[in-house]
């Protein structure tokens, strides 16, 4: 029932190709022709690349509203008002909330602080959230500041503003049907024309009022550039474009997270398993993947197991000891949020019982036995394992469900959401990842309305999973040097993947070994060549008859101060011929 992925590789960039040349005499052949295929042609805008600097950060000034938002912060400053920080649950939301308290602190304001809880207050600035946020501020605040989330709330913030609460929207999200809402500021590149930041996320965008703010008064006592590894963290954990400034501040904030001077961060990094000695590549920094598969899903699962405080206070703790327990009490979150494999072993039998894929173009399942803090990543393996936009819904007693979704390449997820609204109570979020509340009558209604906008808005084509691979490349030349070079093409996420190769006419030296839950270590010659990988999930897999052809990614192990090539596996098949 898996469908079978199409492999298709890039044309060759041959060794005599005039167009390496551009590229310094330095770099492997393979690095300047995986560089030549990403359309970079040599100068300055390759050496950005390779070597992004924060002195090419440009002017926080040229967002739209941000002169605003400085000018009402510094009347807050002058005044002594009382200011309270809204922020979301997840990695941005909770990591923008303790950047903007640094830096507002820093002018000795002394904001108050509040994440909604997911179950009861929903996402962003619900009527709910707003209600108990004012109940817990020990003071009213004359201003309030969103992060994360606003630009949408309308009605929300009109309430604000009638019982004399001004309001600063720092945000990454879409605007909603009415408009932009009647905030003093709403610093969000999504609802410029033509912004070139929309690729920021909010920790970002804070990071910009931060530099602006410091820009208009300068402070001795204050270095942002230490705030830099929560602006990495937020910036991988909600996979956002890895271009532009976002490239800068995340080569740089990850260069700062192997020796975090936040307390609560820096523990929880040792606690994901990241030792010290991760980090000691040429490069000089941990990879986004630490990021991605560690410390973030930590941070997030405080927020979906309804405890989004506990997240937030790791980040501002500077007690060790207190940190260890906040560190641990996420890790333990994290291990019951990864109970997820009883959900998706569930979702898959009633895949088999009810779903076609020669029919349905999109999956969507739903129970009242799955815990809503889990959906989210059970969407994302149903995803990658049928190639099918998903949503995943956890219904209460009542028959209220909280689905999240993920989504395919082409197909908008924050579109489908609005063209299938009257089969929704609401819904939001991004093209790859969203969010909805549903009625557990309208499921079947929700589906086949969502299985129409995808096929009407794709084709049979966009629809076919396709592994497309950068390069073919030998076993011989996957050496530690090559890393060296390599990993200046670093940081990999959204919109600068990771490079796929392949290695054609492999064979097996010995039988698979079975590690961890379901991963399997393989042991492989081409030619005279031996190496061995890591195949993830692959123990689920009926293995092909070898040779094979094996599609994978190749990292930097380092082990008790030892360094390797590591080869990762994300596909494999019988050999045959391109």
């Amino acid at each position: 029932m898996t469908p079978g992925f199409h492999w298709t590789l890039r044309p060759s960039v041959k060794e005599d190709d005039p167009a390496l040349k551009a590229f310094p005499a330095e770099l492997p052949l393979l690095v300047k022709q995986l560089l030549l295929q990403r359309g970079f042609k040599g100068g300055a805008e390759t050496e950005l690349f390779l070597e992004p600097r924060l002195s090419h950060l440009s002017d926080p000034f040229l967002m739209g509203e941000m002169g605003a938002a400085v000018e009402r912060i510094f009347q807050a400053v002058d005044a002594g008002e009382t200011v309270c920080i809204y922020g979301d649950y997840d990695v941005d939301g909770v990591t923008s909330v303790a950047l903007l308290r640094a830096i507002l602190m820093a002018y000795d304001l002394d904001p108050q602080y509040f994440i909604p809880v997911r179950s009861r207050e929903g996402y962003g600035l619900s009527e709910a959230g707003m209600e108990r946020c004012l109940c817990e501020c020990s003071d009213k605040p004359s201003l309030l500041i969103t992060v994360d989330c606003g630009t949408s709330s309308v009605r929300e913030v009109d309430m604000l503003n009638k019982r004399g609460i001004d309001v600063i929207i720092l945000d990454h999200h879409e605007a909603g049907p009415q408009g932009r809402p009647d905030a003093v500021a709403v610093v969000n590149a999504k609802i410029e024309e033509n912004s070139p930041y929309t690729y920021l996320c909010s920790a970002g965008v804070v990071f910009k009022l931060a530099h602006a703010l410091l820009k208009v008064r300068k402070l001795k006592t204050f270095d942002l550039k230490l705030y830099l590894d929560l602006v990495a963290v937020a910036t991988v954990a909600d996979i956002v474009p890895l271009v532009d400034e976002n490239r800068i501040l995340v080569r740089h904030g990850l260069g700062r997270l192997a020796h975090s001077r936040h307390t609560g961060l820096k523990t929880l990094t040792e606690i994901a398993g990241i030792r010290p000695s991760d980090a000691a590549s040429h490069a000089g920094f941990l990879n986004a993947a630490h990021v991605g598969f560690r410390i973030g899903p930590r941070i997030n699962a405080a927020g979906r197991m309804d405890s989004p405080m506990d997240a937030l206070e790791l980040l501002l703790t500077m007690d060790n000891r207190r940190a260890v327990q906040l560190a641990q009490m996420l890790d333990s979150h994290n291990r019951k949020r990864q109970e997820e494999e009883a959900i998706r072993t569930d979702a898959v039998q009633m895949l088999h019982n009810s779903f076609d894929p020669e029919r349905d173009n999109v999956i969507v399942l739903g129970s009242r036995a799955w815990h809503p803090g889990v959906v989210g990543i059970v969407a994302s393996q149903l995803m990658r394992r049928y190639h099918k936009p998903t949503f995943v819904i956890a219904f209460d007693e009542s028959g209220v469900g909280k689905g999240s979704g993920r989504s395919i390449p082409g197909v908008s997820l924050v579109q489908a959401i609005h063209q299938c609204a009257d089969t929704l109570v609401s819904g939001g979020g991004h093209d790859m990842a969203a969010g909805l509340v549903i009625e557990e009558s309208r499921m079947d209604d929700f589906r086949r309305a969502f299985n129409r906008y995808v096929s009407e808005t794709t084709t049979e084509e966009q629809r076919c999973p396709v592994l497309n691979i950068d390069m073919e490349v030998s076993f011989q030349a996957l050496t530690l040097d090559l890393l060296d070079s390599y990993e200046k093409l670093e940081p990999f996420g959204n919109s600068n993947p990771q490079p796929l190769f392949m290695s054609s006419d492999v064979f097996p030296t010995e039988p698979p070994k079975r590690v961890g839950t379901n991963h399997l270590k393989l042991f492989m010659r081409q030619g005279m060549v031996e190496r061995d990988a890591i195949f993830f999930n692959g123990a689920e897999r009926e293995l092909p008859e070898p040779p094979w052809d094996i599609a994978f990614t190749i990292d930097r192990n380092v082990y008790r101060g030892r360094a390797s090539l590591s080869i990762s596996i994300q596909e494999i098949r019988s050999h045959r011929e391109m």
